[in-house]
């Protein structure tokens, strides 16, 4: 029997109903270990769930539940709990494609979880692929749902989405923003909070000294100011600043690094994580470098919450053909980082 009393509750959502999300989810549960890491509830509609398992080809058996607050308290974790909620219809859900209906049930399902996080029925959030065409025009009032969360949750402090590739992170300091505006961006404290948020975050997740790479922002970096002075005037400052702190052991901290090699020295296993400067600056590395395992993590929130960093796939959407990859390392680091939070927030029973 699972010891269910030392294990994070971990809420799953099925992401949009028009893509591989419900597949996903399926193959996930379908793996035997997934119940060792953590007590897990599985929060969507009962038809889209029996569609996913009918598409993945799986059969897993769940404990039906009517509130998330019944979950923690459960004798055994064995089998996932699953709480039914009525987000869309299926006649509202054309497979491959975009539309409001759908964003409507993905911000009404993540709404759930984050209230149930709000109450301290939750540890960690691992959902399923989403479309940000389909949430906004579906109600998303945010550039993205990071900025959901974060209102949602009550967050003023700093937060970004991180990327993962295995054990490498990437942070940034500006995100889904036009890259003509990105140097306005560009601050000590944001590349101070960004750094310090991704060290912590590290930690939280297992590794115990973090070494983190700051990378420039002009080609080769700004090559003592004849292109461009950020390095000088921002970055450089907010390095040093970070350095003179006091740690545990060394600086975790180093550069910056020009972008176009920053990768090569994360990729060798010196660095754990890169700062980047903007989106496409990390995220071209990590999608070449493993683009089915990428992982992304929303950063800065009062609780983890993790999503496999591809999107919802609409061209093979109902093929059984999504690689369950990315979303078994998004649940994994959504145990990790839950079990410290529950431990940080929770004395085991």
């Amino acid at each position: 029997m699972t010891n269910t009393p030392s294990l994070p509750v971990v809420a799953l959502t099925l992401g949009d109903p028009a893509g591989i999300g419900a597949e996903l989810i399926a193959k996930l549960l379908a793996k035997p270990e997934a119940a060792a890491l953590a007590n897990i509830v599985l929060i969507g509609d009962r038809w889209l769930w029996d569609e996913g398992q009918r598409i993945a080809g799986t059969s897993v058996a769940t404990d039906e539940v009517h509130s998330l607050a019944e979950v923690r308290a459960r004798a055994s974790a064995t089998r996932p709990a699953f709480l039914a909620v009525h987000s869309i219809d299926p006649a509202l859900v054309q497979r491959g494609q975009a539309a409001a209906p759908g964003g409507r049930s993905v911000l009404e399902v993540l709404d759930r979880c984050m209230d149930a996080t709000l109450a301290g029925e939750v540890d960690a959030i691992c959902f399923a692929p989403l479309n940000k065409h389909a949430m906004k025009i579906g109600g998303l009032r945010h550039e993205d749902e990071l900025h959901h969360f974060a209102e949602h949750l009550g967050v003023t402090g700093y937060f970004c989405e991180f990327n993962t590739l295995g054990e490498l992170w990437t942070s940034r300091i500006s995100s889904h923003v036009p890259l003509k505006d990105v140097a306005s961006y560009l601050s000590v404290e944001r590349i101070e909070q960004a750094a310090e948020l991704i060290y912590h975050s590290l930690l939280a997740n297992g590794v115990a000294q973090p070494k983190i790479a700051v990378a420039a922002f002009n080609p080769h970096g700004g090559d003592g100011g004849l292109c461009g002075r950020e390095e000088i005037d921002i970055i450089v400052p907010a390095v040093q600043r970070l350095q003179a702190r006091d740690w545990p052991t060394e600086s975790p901290f180093h550069g910056p690094f020009p972008a176009d090699t920053i990768f090569l020295k994360a990729q060798a296993g010196d660095y754990q994580a890169v700062v980047t400067m903007y989106h496409d600056q990390g995220q071209i590395a990590i999608k070449l470098m493993g683009f089915s395992r990428g992982v992304t993590v929303q950063g800065g929130l009062p609780i983890p919450i993790t999503t496999p960093a591809h999107g919802t796939a609409y061209d093979i959407a109902g093929l059984g053909k999504a690689s369950v990859e990315a979303t078994w390392q998004a649940f994994r680091i959504a145990s990790r980082m839950g079990a410290a939070h529950r431990l940080a927030t929770h004395a085991p029973a």
